[in-house]
């Protein structure tokens, strides 16, 4: 009779991991909906970051004087591209932990990359144009997603379990300008929704 080892018995036993979507909505304080909001769902013992969620195309753009997004969330190990879109140079910097560098001047047509080996926040800027600003938010998982004017966002495939599920955002008010709350994701997972503080940005044009 052959023997059978006791790490295939508990292989064979142990049920699959199921996984399902998770619906997340961000409003303000008196209810209106926070675009920008970085979204990460984190399991507790961790998750490794797939290969092609660190390829994907990941783009910072300079155009009419300002950088768009406002915020780009990144996978660490995820390259970034700051292609120059405008008739005139620009000189990108950073100074934050997380990865500071900088770009030196280039012009219109012209692109550079940066790899973020780190998570963290990157706080970016311009030395040619001071009203120039915008945020790289660096993640430590695969699962995350950034708003838009809805303040809604979909984590997909997010695996059952305990975890944590944060918002962050560059001009919220709360330590380190996130929010959190512990989370069990099920095999279908309830809508949750977040209530922040969140500082007025200066658009472009001048309105709030």
């Amino acid at each position: 009779m052959k023997a059978v080892f006791p790490s295939l018995i508990v292989l064979l036993a142990a049920p699959a991991v199921q996984a399902a979507d998770l619906s997340v909505t961000v409003n303000d304080a008196g209810g209106k909906p926070v675009s920008f909001a970085v979204v990460t769902w984190t399991p507790k013992a961790g998750a490794a970051i797939p290969a092609a969620v660190k390829s994907a195309q990941y783009v910072m753009t300079q155009k009419n004087v300002q950088f768009a997004p406002f915020v780009l969330a990144v996978p660490v190990g995820a390259t970034v591209s700051f292609p120059n879109q405008d008739r005139v140079n620009h000189h990108v910097y950073s100074f934050s932990p997380a990865m500071p560098f900088q770009l030196p001047l280039y012009g219109k047509g012209q692109t550079r990359t940066v790899t973020f080996t780190k998570a963290g926040t990157d706080a970016l800027g311009c030395n040619i144009h001071d009203s120039m600003s915008a945020y790289i938010h660096i993640v430590n998982t695969p699962y995350f997603a950034t708003t838009g004017a809805d303040g809604k966002i979909v984590l997909k495939g997010v695996p059952e379990g305990a975890g944590a599920l944060k918002v962050w955002h560059p001009l919220m008010d709360a330590p380190d300008h996130e929010v959190a709350k512990a989370l069990t994701a099920g095999k279908t997972n309830a809508p949750q929704t977040f209530a922040v503080k969140v500082r007025a940005r200066l658009t472009p044009n001048g309105s709030y």
